[in-house]
Parts: structure tokens; sequence; C-alpha cells
């Protein structure tokens, strides 16, 4: 979770904040994989909230369909999806996106995926399964820690240098394995030879095991929107292996995109 600035805090206390519509949204942000069904006492507990106000937040988000009764517990209903499906459709990624990220798949045998950047992670919206690589299992929002993914590395080499200054005062790198880079002035010579050359190839820094090479999708005004990867299983020769045969293609599937997606659709990347 990315960390509060102060202007988040002095918003927080100004006119304009919406307390209630904060608090029903934390309610909705307390159910995930792990947790699909909550008590009262669960959902209050995990959103910081009182019972009670936990309990007039469930109904109020019961009566609109967003949760659901499952016995003495609660679980998301079908319209959260219009939340999520919303933000996609205007992304046109499911129609069209879709199946030329299936047929680069099928090429190159990993599996693909696109993401944005949202605060200090990186968030899944369309990806496409291959050889199960990773421990965990991704999905759509799913979301991954940006400073040492490939997608994260792309998205933030859309930055400009006044955001990602800011970006990189707030980022707080964990070392996830022994090869995950943690200095953030090292980050900063990282973003910038991504910048460069135009992909980010990244080796067992989020998981041992796990590599992954990504390439960004621009707008119409030329500015880095989406990202788009390909992840992988190590092996010695996996770094060539990825600029040499999977780059190409991976270039090709997102000139595709990028041509058949309306550019204006496509938002650019934000902090």
């Amino acid at each position: 979770m990315a960390r509060k600035t102060d202007d988040s805090d002095q918003f927080e206390h100004s006119g304009d904040y919406v307390q209630s519509l904060a608090r029903g949204l934390s309610v909705l942000g307390a159910f995930d994989r792990g947790h699909a069904r909550l008590s009262l006492a669960d959902i209050a507990s995990r959103t910081g909230l009182s019972r009670a106000a936990a309990r007039r937040l469930v109904l109020t988000l019961v009566h609109l369909g967003y949760v659901r009764p499952a016995g003495k517990e609660f679980v998301l209903g079908p319209r959260v999806l219009e939340l999520g499906f919303g933000y996609l459709g205007s992304l046109n990624l499911t129609d069209l996106a879709q199946p030329l990220m299936e047929d680069l798949a099928h090429r190159v045998r990993q599996s693909c995926s696109m993401a944005v950047l949202d605060g200090q992670s990186i968030v899944y919206v369309q990806r496409v399964p291959g050889q199960r690589v990773m421990s965990v299992n991704l999905g759509i929002g799913a979301r991954l820690p940006a400073f040492c993914a490939s997608m994260g590395r792309v998205l933030l080499s859309g930055l400009d240098e006044a955001d990602l200054d800011t970006w990189l005062a707030q980022c707080r790198p964990v070392r996830l394995t022994p090869h995950t880079e943690t200095d953030v002035h090292r980050l900063r010579r990282i973003v910038a030879d991504v910048r460069r050359q135009g992909y980010a190839y990244v080796e067992q820094e989020l998981e041992i095991g796990l590599c992954s090479i990504a390439v960004p999708l621009r707008n119409a005004e030329g500015r880095i929107a989406t990202a788009l990867n390909v992840s992988m299983a190590y092996h010695p020769d996996a770094a060539r292996q990825a600029i040499d045969s999977i780059l190409p293609q991976l270039l090709l599937t997102a000139a595709a995109i990028e041509g058949c997606i309306p550019a204006n659709r496509l938002p650019a990347v934000s902090a």
C-alpha cells in the first residue's frame, strides 16, 4: 500500500473530503482473495471502523447490490464488477487487447500481462496465463510492487522527472529475494536505462525463478499509458532469450494494440 503524503492528510481534513464515501470504499477493499467471506467483526477489524459503523455501511452496500449476505457473513455482490469493468471497458482492453495477447502468449509459450501504475504498485488490468512460474496466481486487479517488476519500471519510465522524484521519495523498497535492487539511487539509473532502451528486463528480483520483460503502450500524445510483459522461468540463458527472441514479438504485439485501441481512450500513467 502506498504511503500517505502530506497533501493526502491535509485533504482528509478539508471540507471537500467525504468521509462516508471513503469508509464505504474501505469496506469493499476489505474483501480480497484470502478474505472472500467476512463477518461484521472481521470487516470492522480490517477497516478500523467501529462495529456499528461497519454494520451501517455493509447494510447500505447490501441494499445497493455491492455486498450480499452469506449466512452470518458477507461476500461481494455481482454489482461490484461494474466498478472494475467500467474502468476496463474505458480502456477497450477486453475485446481488443485480449486476442492479441493470447496470440503472443501462444507464440512465445509464456504468460502475458498488462498493467497500470497506481501509487507504489502496478495493477493488472489484463492477463493471459501460460505455464505457472509465480508461486501466486495473478489475475485482473492483482497488485505487485512497481519498483522490482518489469512493468513497474516501464511505467515509471513514463513519469516526468518531477513526478519520478516524488515517487522515489515515497518508495520504501523491500528485499524480496537476494537479487532485489533496493537502492533508490540505482533504481533511478535503472529507470533512466529503461526510458532510453524502451524495455525493462527483470531477473529474479520479484521472486526466485521468475524473469520478465516488459514494453510500454503509448497514447496519442506519445505518453506511456500501460505496460505489457511476458513472464518466464529463470535459466542461465533467460536474459538472452528474452531480449533476442521474446522482445521482438512483444514489441509487435504492443504496436498492434496501440494501432487498434483508440489512443484517446488510454490514460497516461500517473504516480
